[in-house]
């Protein structure tokens, strides 16, 4: 399909491949693979060697670490445009992460080949791969640093505001639905406490809550209580 080639593909406006040149995006495009990933699969695990990126062009993954007691660390969520690997794969080591479909998704592989090609004969597209390398390193200070000093609370509160930019439905609650454990494992809390935290931000009208779904109810409070105020 003309739409799939990286040349015509919307998606790399995203991300470091808009920084490549027209023969660069037809030899990606000639290489990649196109592959879809059901809700639940494992796109890749921590400590697996990738030979090559993987371009998100549909759908929701997880990028978890697995900590000393056994528990998933969500890091990051990674949506449409977003590329998984590409640390990986430029400084040859095994991956730091591993990847889990949280919602079913279509993802372009992209051989290491291809992007090592371009990362040595284009410097623009190697500044391009080292500010979203960066802008992935400030990402992950922050997190470190609300991890030590801020409290459950305000980290769940941090959460919903985060789950709101994947977008909402007509009544206002999160397109994307996780579950109660991995919104613990976003917070790095235990799944109890999520699950305390959520009907107590229920009733005080912070949040709407059905089964599974959630939403933001009252986005000013939530965002002054992730605050500290």
């Amino acid at each position: 399909m003309e739409e799939s080639r990286c040349e015509n593909c919307i998606v790399r406006q995203f991300n470091a491949l808009r920084a490549m040149t027209k023969e660069e995006l037809k030899a990606v495009s000639d290489s990649k693979e196109t592959r879809t990933i059901r809700k639940g699969e494992s796109l890749f695990e921590e400590g697996d060697k990738l030979g090559g990126v993987m371009c998100v062009r549909n759908g929701v993954s997880k990028l978890s670490k697995l900590s000393a007691n056994g528990k998933d660390q969500i890091v990051k969520l990674a949506t449409k445009g977003q590329v998984m690997g590409q640390r990986s794969v430029v400084a040859e080591e095994a991956t730091n992460l591993s990847a889990v479909a949280v919602s079913d998704m279509e993802v372009c592989f992209i051989p290491k080949d291809s992007i090592n090609s371009a990362l040595h004969k284009n410097p623009d597209f190697t500044l391009e791969v080292l500010r979203h390398m960066a802008h992935d390193l400030r990402e992950a200070d922050d997190v470190i640093v609300n991890m030590s000093q801020k409290t459950v609370k305000q980290r769940m509160a941090e959460a919903f505001l985060y789950l709101q930019r994947f977008g909402v439905d007509e009544d206002g609650y999160f397109n994307l639905r996780l579950s109660r454990e991995d919104i613990s494992n976003v917070v790095g809390t235990a799944t109890e406490s999520a699950i305390r935290i959520i009907s107590e931000f229920k009733k005080k009208g912070l949040i709407i809550a059905s089964g599974k779904r959630l939403g933001v109810k009252d986005e000013k409070k939530l965002r002054d209580l992730a605050e500290g105020f």
